[in-house]
């Protein structure tokens, strides 16, 4: 990632290998936050915010938990619509590889009873979901729905992001307590330190356009 005071290289063949760059670190971040995603379930010590509301709905509806997470996808989507955001190919690679990622996450990750290793891994999950989320929203490809949604009440309202995805986060975990979906230590730890975790890695992740490195 060139700094400030670094040419901007506009050689033939970093024009043609930068989108494609961009392009793995979207499916990296996502492989990765499905793999957080998967060790939350494992840890046993409460699902994220999100997920928390998947579940109360499919209690409520009688659905399946994926098409209740879609659902809620295409609900978010809508919401975008005030806030003038453009879906992009990270919004659908978004549903793809996530749960993809997920199911083989769970497929070779046991689960784990002893409490010290139930925390560990529970820990690591979050702090593994804040760094994916700043990898694959930094490449500006298309930001999933629900991330879509932080950053366009980050620009629209100028809140940071750290402030605008706990507020979001504890919104969805609230509704999903409701609804009767499970709720954990895991959980609580995962709505607090989810936005200033994101924020941080955002320094680090996002891709920096050509206007962004003019001094």
């Amino acid at each position: 990632m060139a700094s400030i005071s670094t040419p901007v290289d506009l050689s033939p063949l970093s024009i043609r290998t930068r989108p494609l760059l961009r392009l793995g670190q979207l499916i990296g971040g996502l492989v990765l936050y499905g793999a957080s995603m998967g060790f939350m379930v494992r840890a046993q010590l409460g699902l994220d915010p999100w997920d928390v509301l998947h579940q109360g709905l499919a209690q409520r509806l009688g659905w399946s938990f994926g098409a209740v997470t879609a659902l809620t996808g295409v609900a978010v989507l809508l919401a975008w619509l005030p806030l003038r955001q453009r879906p992009g190919i990270g919004t659908v690679a978004n549903v793809v590889v996530i749960a993809i990622a997920v199911d083989l996450t769970l497929a070779l990750t046991p689960p784990i009873d002893a409490l010290p290793g139930q925390i560990s891994l529970m820990i690591g999950a979050i702090v593994l979901n804040g760094f994916a989320t700043a990898v694959y929203v930094g490449a500006r490809l298309g930001p999933g729905p629900r991330d879509g949604l932080m950053t366009g009440l980050h620009n629209r309202t100028g809140w940071s992001v750290r402030s605008v995805r706990t507020l979001i986060e504890l919104s969805v975990l609230a509704a999903g307590w409701l609804l009767g979906g499970t709720v954990g230590v895991g959980t609580v730890l995962y709505a607090l330190t989810i936005g200033p975790l994101a924020q941080f890695f955002l320094r680090f992740a996002a891709v920096r356009e050509k206007k962004d490195l003019c001094p």
